[in-house]
C-alpha cells in the first residue's frame, strides 16, 4: 500500500512540475538561479558572501523540525528574511530546480519533483521576482549531477576562493572541513569554532560571540545547518567575509572516492580530543580555536 501511495505521490509532482515548466515557456522559470560556474565565478571575482538555503532551510520556514535543528519561530524568522535577499553584497544561494532537473541523476530528479510540489509557495512568496539568486549547487556539485566531468575544475576553483587567506571554520565537532583532503591545503592560516552538532541555534548567541572576537579580515566558513544563514547575516553586517559552506567538504570526499552513491565518511564518527588524537588529527586540534557547548 504504501509503495503505491509513494507512486501516485511521484506521479501527481512529476505532472505539477511538467505543467510548471510549460509555464515558463511564457512567464520565466519561478526564480531565476545562477548557474555552477557563474556562483563559483562570483565568490572568486568579488568580495561578496554567501548563504545558501537548500531543502531543510526550506522545510523550517515550513514550520518542520529537521534531523539536527529543532524549529524555532526567531530563526523562521530570519531565513524568510533572508530569503527575501535584502543585501547587495550578501547574495543568497537556493536549488536549481526551476529551469528543469535534466542536470540532476534520476533519484534526484524525483526528489525535487516532490519537493517543488510542497515547497513552490514559498519560493514564490519570499523570493524576489527581480533578483538573480546563486546556486546551492555550487557546495553540493558532484554526487546528485549526471556530468561530472567539470567537478575536478569546480573544486580547484571553489579552493583558490580562499587560497592564501586566514580563514575561521565554523563547523559541528564531527565535520572536520578539510581534513584528510586538500580543501583547505592552500590557506594561509585555519581556525575552528566548534559548535553543537544539533540544535546549534539554541547556542547562538556564545557562538556569534566568539566569532566577533576573529578579526574582521578573516575570512568565515560555516558549515553550520540551519544556524548558520542567521550567522552569516550577523558576521556580514558586522564587516565579515562569509561563506556559507554546507555539506562542500562531503562533497568533496564522495568527489575523490569516486562514489555515486552517497555513503558514510569516516572521519565524522571521530569526537573528542582523544579519539581526534588517536585517528592522527594533531593539526586539526591545534586549530580549534574554541569548542562551543
Amino acid at each position: 500500500m504504501k509503495d503505491l501511495k509513494d507512486r501516485i505521490k511521484q506521479d501527481i509532482a512529476h505532472q505539477y512540475y511538467e505543467r510548471y515548466l510549460h509555464t515558463t515557456q511564457r512567464n520565466g522559470p519561478m526564480v531565476s538561479v545562477q548557474s555552477v560556474d557563474e556562483t563559483i565565478s562570483m565568490l572568486q571575482n568579488t568580495n561578496k558572501s554567501l548563504v545558501r538555503f537548500g531543502d531543510g532551510e526550506m522545510a523550517m520556514i515550513r514550520g518542520r523540525d529537521l534531523k539536527l535543528q529543532k524549529s524555532d519561530p526567531e530563526l523562521r524568522r530570519r531565513l524568510v528574511n533572508l530569503l527575501g535577499n535584502p543585501y547587495v553584497d550578501l547574495a543568497v544561494s537556493v536549488q536549481d530546480i526551476f529551469r528543469g532537473l535534466e542536470m540532476y541523476r534520476p533519484a534526484s530528479q524525483l526528489f525535487w519533483e516532490d519537493h517543488f510540489l510542497f515547497y513552490h509557495g514559498y519560493y514564490r512568496e519570499y523570493c524576489r521576482k527581480d533578483q538573480e539568486y546563486a546556486t546551492t549547487l555550487f557546495s553540493r556539485c558532484y554526487i546528485t549531477l549526471m556530468n561530472t566531468s567539470h567537478c575536478q575544475e569546480w573544486f580547484d576553483r571553489i579552493r583558490a576562493i580562499w587560497s592564501d587567506k586566514d580563514v575561521v571554520i565554523v563547523e559541528g565537532v564531527r565535520t572536520h572541513n578539510g581534513v584528510g583532503n586538500d580543501l583547505m591545503s592552500r590557506c594561509k592560516s585555519v581556525e575552528r569554532i566548534l559548535i553543537p552538532p544539533t540544535d546549534a541555534f539554541a547556542s547562538y548567541d556564545k557562538i556569534l560571540k566568539a566569532c566577533k572576537e576573529c578579526r574582521s579580515d578573516k575570512i568565515f566558513l560555516l558549515s553550520a545547518g540551519a544556524c548558520a544563514k542567521p550567522l552569516a547575516e550577523d558576521l556580514f553586517r558586522s564587516g565579515y567575509r562569509v561563506i556559507d559552506i554546507g555539506n562542500l567538504d562531503m562533497e568533496y570526499e564522495w568527489f575523490h572516492m569516486k562514489a555515486r552513491d552517497k555513503c558514510p565518511i569516516s572521519k565524522h564518527a571521530v569526537v573528542g580530543r582523544t579519539e581526534n588524537m588517536r585517528a592522527g588529527y594533531c593539526q586539526y586540534l591545534d586549530e580549534v580555536r574554541e569548542e562551543i557547548e
